[in-house]
């Protein structure tokens, strides 16, 4: 069978570009040059909006069970507990999955890779891109595999290839940005905690380093990240055993075993464009954020999720080429503003001057946690920026109308009653018509002539409460945002909206 679409990388984002394309029965095939999964990684946290989707998918439960729920922050001094931030449900009422998730990367692939699998789709391993050509109607694309070259056609390829791309060198993208000075290490050990939770994010700061260390399994396993001491950079190579006293000294951890162990540096950068003709990148190919919030595996998940159906789309002539355009109109605004608050917050936690010793020792661990358990604005506002649900496109194309207080482009918002739940339509992953209280005839005449599934949702004043207005018109996206907001039930107006793109529903 031919392949409409090269995905190059097999890393979270790719794997889940890859699903989305098999359940829309786009034919695919998806490479990597390595021999097979990572066994280890530094992506750990997965927040709500990847559960969102994945619950789409139909898995969100599965990776739950695997993974654990970060129940609350400790900030410490060594075994002593300075200052905790509950974390289990910081985001009650805002998102199906109101908590983040640890959840290691080697885990998570294996996981998606088994779900592609029940598609029938295999993942190549050591196959590598070589190099490809854009020639208007299709990509021509040098593939190397068992040694072999061969030359195959696609109409779309999608570089999810991580920081080193080989996509977006092809593309001649700048990827500006740039790298802290400092060297961080990660490693996975066996260790005795103690009186540590284990299902707890610990936090050491004082006035010269950080530690983050958290359980990545059930069976006594801790990652632990932090920056090398800076006595050591210099060495040729630097092994945990140099400085593993210094962190159980810190930390109260008695570290038995070191499963693996590495130093990295970190960046901050985003690439100048995200697509170019018929070649797009997503995830680390396109942006690279420091670790501060757990923000980049699912920043690139969000990627392919956005991507996937607009390809779709395209490939099942349900919607004009030029809907393609959206995927970088919406996506790198986003990492540009993620990309430099998580550089800011990160800066000020790493540095070595004055405001950053004052925010380790004081602000972080004393006034955070008294802020955030004493106002519950600002645990919300929290859990939506860090769980990604406030990602909103409403200056996209895509995006119109206004319906009390939500937006074309917002997130649909999660209603649960005892009536309904309204993201349980989402499953369908196709375009879907939402009236919350009564649709009128002409609604419901086009909902049938169109093929559009229409949900009347029995309004309820928990509706309101969400921002929705009552028998107002929303039409939402495959992916769960809002497409278009409509007041006053306008068909006229809907139906302006689909043939802007010549949009139709996907199955």
């Amino acid at each position: 069978m031919k392949s409409d679409v090269l995905i190059v990388g097999a890393g979270p984002t790719g794997l889940v570009l890859a699903l989305h394309l098999a359940k829309y029965g786009i034919p695919f095939r998806i490479i990597e040059k390595n021999a097979g999964p990572g066994e280890a990684s530094r992506a750990l946290v997965v927040h709500a909006r990847t559960l969102e989707f994945y619950d789409q998918l139909g898995f969100a439960d599965e990776v739950i069970h695997q993974g654990i729920k970060v129940k609350d922050v400790q900030f410490r001094e060594g075994t002593k507990v300075k200052a905790n931030i509950h974390f289990r449900d910081l985001g009650k009422g805002l998102s199906p999955y109101p908590f983040a998730l640890s959840y290691p990367q080697d885990d998570h692939e294996q996981l998606l890779i088994s779900k592609l699998a029940d598609e029938g789709v295999e993942v190549e391993w050591e196959t590598e891109l070589v190099s490809f050509t854009d020639g208007g109607d299709r990509v021509q694309a040098v593939i190397k595999k068992d040694g072999q070259e061969e030359r195959k056609e696609f109409a779309y390829l999608c570089g999810c290839d991580g920081a080193h791309s080989t996509v977006r060198r092809g593309l001649a993208f700048d990827f500006p940005g740039g790298t802290y000075e400092e060297l961080f290490f990660v490693a996975d050990v066996e260790a005795n905690t103690g009186e540590i939770a284990e299902s707890s994010l610990n936090v050491y700061l004082d006035s010269d380093t950080f530690y983050l260390f958290m359980p990545v399994r059930s069976t006594g396993m801790e990652r632990i990240i932090g920056i090398v001491p800076r006595e050591l950079t210099d060495q040729r190579s630097v092994a945990f055993k140099d400085f593993q006293p210094l962190i159980e000294q810190k930390t109260g951890l008695s570290i038995q075993c070191v499963n693996w162990f590495s130093t990295y540096k970190v960046h901050h950068r985003v690439s100048s464009y995200f697509r170019k003709g018929r070649a797009f990148i997503a995830g680390d190919a396109g942006h690279l954020h420091s670790p501060a919030g757990g923000q980049g595996m699912n920043t690139g998940i969000g990627d392919a999720v956005n991507l996937a159906w607009k390809l779709a789309a395209v490939l099942l002539q349900k919607a004009d080429e030029a809907i393609l355009d959206t995927y970088e109109e919406e996506r790198i605004g986003f990492a540009r503003t993620l990309i430099d608050t998580t550089d800011r917050a990160f800066t000020s936690i790493i540095g070595d001057h004055m405001t950053s010793r004052l925010l380790r020792k004081l602000v972080i661990p004393h006034v955070a946690p008294l802020t955030l358990r004493s106002f519950s604005t600002a645990r919300k506002a929290a859990f939506r920026r860090l769980s990604q649900i406030n990602i909103h496109y409403r200056g996209s194309q895509l995006s119109d109308g206004i319906a009390a207080k939500v937006h074309g482009g917002d997130r649909l918002p999660w209603i649960q009653t005892n009536k309904c739940n309204n993201f349980d339509s989402l499953k369908s992953m196709d375009w879907q018509l939402h009236v919350y209280g009564q649709a009128n005839e002409a609604v419901k005449d086009f909902a049938r002539g169109c093929g559009y599934f229409l949900h009347e949702f029995i309004w309820e004043n928990a509706m309101e409460k969400k921002g929705l207005q009552e028998n107002a018109l929303y039409l939402i996206r495959p992916d769960g945002y809002v497409a278009l907001a409509e007041g006053e039930q306008n068909v006229k107006r809907l139906k302006e909206y689909v043939s802007k793109f010549n949009i139709s529903t996907l199955y």
